[in-house]
């Protein structure tokens, strides 16, 4: 199973030097593997203290709990003063720069993995905004249990282990959003461009139930600009389209209303906006490979080895 890739059409081979962003996507294909991973800087690989900037289409959570250098969030550069904990959203560019000594856990995840508690996309993404957090005392300590805890349970794949692994990122995400903000002062963050703004605010409005059902025409309304800009603002900021995050809300809701319901496939095609059910079933397949019947009975069924052994350098498809 491959730890990462290159979107079709965006970013190059991971590696900088090619055309555009490297963008990295976690490879594990629902139903048939977990869109999630935990490990240290040395088991993830590489790719995970990459020194140069580069974007995932996934969340990226960094535990740090030694080295010094420095890490930097679109405009922010945050020096590490261990333990730190760091949030950095799908989209975002970031790399790590004069890192030495660098230690602790990288956790990788996708939407997909936050079914059971659809309210943490939208705490995830007010946490990249934050990006960077201290953690004193007794925050230091639960925190380091809870990496402690996901990283054995991910390691063990004991029966169940994908529920407490939802648990305990939940319990995380709640945890670290009560957690005070580094002031942006401190970290040498520059304000944020008109165009990030509006990323930043479609993708809020992706994140609420009515806001996956609009068009990109009714989102660009929604949010008072015309097409094109909505269309460069996002591209910009996300490296992907308005477009390919409208179907990805899309999808996440039709898995979530699949997985955790007992709508049918056609209630489910209603409430994500398809008035014809083959047409969304169409969609559905296209998207994730698999039928919504199929999607539903598989259940996240683990057919393969669950761990990722690494994110090194993409290999190309077969």
């Amino acid at each position: 199973m491959r730890g990462t890739t290159v979107l079709p059409g965006e970013g190059n081979s991971g590696l900088p030097g090619g055309e555009g962003m490297p963008t990295h996507r976690l490879e594990v294909p629902m139903p048939n593997a977990l869109p999630f991973a935990i490990g240290t800087f040395d088991t993830i690989g590489p790719m995970s203290r990459a020194p140069f900037p580069h974007r995932h289409t996934f969340h990226e959570i960094v535990h740090i709990t030694g080295g010094t250098g420095e890490h930097v969030v679109d405009l922010a550069r945050f020096a590490l003063r261990p333990p730190n904990l760091c949030f950095v959203a799908p989209g975002q560019v970031h790399h790590w720069e004069g890192v030495t000594g660098l230690a602790g856990h990288v956790i990788l995840f996708t939407d997909d993995f936050l079914l059971d508690h659809p309210a943490d996309r939208s705490a995830l993404r007010v946490l990249a905004r934050r990006s960077w957090l201290e953690l004193p005392g007794e925050a230091a300590d639960r925190t380091a249990r809870l990496i402690a805890d996901l990283d054995s349970e991910y390691r063990s794949g004991a029966d169940g282990f994908q529920s407490v692994l939802r648990a305990l990122l939940h319990v995380l995400v709640v945890r670290s959003a009560r957690l005070p903000a580094r002031h942006p002062a401190a970290a040498g963050a520059e304000p944020r461009s008109r165009s990030g703004s509006v990323a930043a605010e479609f993708v809020a409005l992706l994140g609420t139930p009515e806001g996956a059902l609009l068009s990109v025409h009714a989102c660009a309304r929604h949010l008072g600009v015309s097409v094109s800009y909505l269309g460069e603002a996002v591209k910009a900021s996300t490296g992907r389209t308005p477009g390919e995050l409208i179907r990805q809300a899309r999808v996440h809701e039709a898995k979530r209303l699949l997985l955790r319901t007992e709508l049918s496939v056609r209630q489910v095609a209603a409430r994500v906006g398809f008035g014809d059910p083959a047409y969304f079933c169409r969609f559905f397949r296209r998207e994730t490979g698999a039928r919504p019947g199929d999607f539903r009975r598989g259940g996240g069924d683990i057919h393969h080895d669950h761990r990722l052994e690494s994110i090194v350098r993409a290999h190309p498809s077969a």
